[in-house]
């Protein structure tokens, strides 16, 4: 799952991207509405978690903006806890809303539900050849083992599923797998296939498409 974090407070922005990363999304922080706009114009995101009071532009136009354009599920995070103001901010088109101050694990929950959502009501477990992965428990298992997954491998393994059969293309994982930082000529995609082979052992389940990207079978 890939995920936007619109937050004008540097220290928080920072905060939310960490513990999102630690559950194996990818995230990249903006703090204000035009960069906002700037970059769910570029990238594909699952999710985008919108502070309601932003600068440059307000976190309600970005809303606005975002959801005319039929992209993304989106959060809206406000510091603003009266009943009017939340539904006000449903009203713009936001598909969820959490006051400050949030329990994080709310937070991912939260983030995690409209994932599956947007995804097209994608299964909360998903298994495809013996094996089985948990988003919520963080767990991969093949034929009832545990196989322990870095936090990439396990988010390429969960593109790898959710395709179910189909190819998925080394550019398609960067974007879903890593943030806007990764350079798209680097050999991680193939280092993290070639790690994902080797943990989920024999008889091997994925398979390389010459020039198309990998599938599992």
């Amino acid at each position: 799952m890939r995920v936007l974090v619109v937050e004008d407070e540097q220290l928080l922005a920072d905060a939310i991207a960490r513990g999102l990363r630690r559950h194996a999304m990818a995230v990249d922080v903006v703090l204000d509405g035009a960069a906002a706009l700037e970059h769910a114009g570029v990238n594909d995101y699952d999710v985008v978690v919108l502070d309601r009071d932003l600068p440059m532009v307000s976190g309600d136009k970005v809303c606005a903006e975002l959801i005319g354009r039929g992209e993304a599920r989106i959060l809206m995070v406000t510091a603003a806890t009266a009943v009017a103001e939340r539904v006000a901010g449903l009203g713009l088109g936001a598909d969820d809303y959490l006051t400050k101050p949030f329990a994080f694990a709310e937070l991912v929950a939260r983030v995690q539900a409209l994932g599956r959502r947007a995804r097209l009501a994608a299964p909360p477990v998903l298994e495809r050849s013996g094996i089985r992965l948990d988003p919520h428990r963080f767990e991969v298992t093949r034929a009832g083992v545990p196989v322990p997954l870095s936090r990439k491998e396990f988010a390429v393994l969960a593109e790898l599923l959710r395709a179910d059969g189909g190819v998925v293309s080394a550019e398609q994982l960067l974007e879903k797998a890593w943030d806007e930082h990764i350079d798209p000529f680097t050999g991680v995609v193939r280092y993290t296939i070639m790690m994902l082979r080797r943990k989920l052992g024999d008889p091997p389940v994925i398979d390389t498409e010459p020039g198309v990207g990998y599938r599992l079978r």
